[in-house]
């Protein structure tokens, strides 16, 4: 349900953006009902589950919601080929191609590269 798509959901997801330590986080855009996100572990092998638990975690520490968050995630490896910027272009998008803003700077709850 759309709950993320706020000023409070996205001051808690910045508050607990600050607090990671083993992952570097390029992008991040809150959608009303999901997250993208654009982390990479500074650590080969720690496991995606670890940082989105972290983010879980310390964002509902936060926001105390009535609402609980998805079990899990969905992650994807970019393939050698794949430009992390190609992605966030695409993730700054989502707004635009739900029909919630009419072009990507408009929307409030998204920041990449140069600001997280």
């Amino acid at each position: 349900r759309p709950a993320l798509a706020n000023q409070r959901c996205w001051t808690a997801f910045r508050k607990a953006a600050m607090k990671i330590r083993k992952w570097k986080i390029w992008a991040a855009i809150l959608m009303p009902d999901h997250a993208h996100l654009l982390v990479s572990p500074l650590e080969r092998d720690l496991p995606v589950g670890e940082f989105v638990g972290l983010i879980k975690r310390w964002m509902r520490q936060e926001l105390r919601p009535s609402w609980n968050w998805q079990t899990g995630s969905f992650d994807r490896l970019l393939r050698s080929e794949e430009s992390a910027q190609e992605k966030w272009e695409y993730m700054r998008e989502n707004p635009v191609r739900a029909g919630l803003v009419k072009e990507w700077r408009e929307w409030p709850y998204a920041d990449g590269f140069e600001n997280l």
